[in-house]
């Protein structure tokens, strides 16, 4: 049966960690993992927590300043290091493929928008034989990390939509930021990297406690 209702957002661009992949952990134990193995600070899980979602130079400044340029280049080889061998391990939410395959049956056009590299994104797509599934994609290293706007910026230029018909989804507030420095919507989901108690701050249009509660809050509002 034909859905007519009427469509209020064009694009809808989604985070990938802790938004669509399950990823968050595994992050966090190989941020540390990747510390300890150069011997400076670790952070704690909470802190680690924090930075996803931003590029992972940026993150790495954030979580340990005043390292020279070469430490934390050589703290994000170690961090890849740990993270590509258990990468393969990681799977898709659950009802996350159901929902993409509802979004895309209303003709919505569909993107990513994450910090990850472009090789970690790629690759992960391959894991979960998602790739071709969406239209585009944007990583730290086609452009400006979050929570710079570039990123959805472009993404609505290479459609032709307006902020007013984009809505972005993410888990942390880098993504909620991103999406008001762009005048996009927002929504949020309450399962992944950052505590929902700072979303409110950012004005999502709704925060989202399930994969289940956001794919209904699409079906009727998006």
């Amino acid at each position: 049966m034909m859905d007519h209702r009427p469509r209020q957002f064009d694009l809808i661009v989604f985070d990938w960690d802790g938004t669509l992949f399950d990823s968050t952990a595994l992050i966090v134990k190989s941020l540390q993992a990747a510390c300890l193995d150069l011997q400076v600070p670790l952070p704690a899980d909470r802190d680690a927590a924090y930075v996803i979602g931003m590029g992972l130079y940026e993150a790495l400044a954030h979580l340990i300043p005043g390292l020279p340029p070469r430490q934390y280049e050589a703290l994000i080889q170690r961090y890849r290091h740990h993270y590509f061998a258990r990468q393969h391990e990681l799977t898709l939410f659950e009802g996350v493929l159901p929902m993409l395959d509802a979004i895309k049956a209303r003709h919505h056009w569909v993107a990513i928008a994450t910090g990850k590299s472009r090789r970690g994104l790629n690759e992960a797509l391959d894991t979960v034989q998602l790739r071709g599934v969406f239209d585009s994609t944007r990583t730290a290293d086609d452009t400006l990390p979050k929570p710079h706007p570039r990123m959805l910026q472009e993404l609505m230029g290479e459609f032709g939509v307006d902020p007013e018909r984009t809505l972005m989804i993410g888990d942390t507030t880098h993504d909620l930021q991103m999406a008001l420095n762009a005048d996009a919507a927002s929504l949020a989901v309450s399962y992944g990297a950052h505590e929902p108690a700072f979303f409110k701050d950012y004005q999502p249009r709704f925060v989202a406690h399930s994969v289940a509660e956001l794919h209904q809050w699409l079906q009727e509002h998006a």
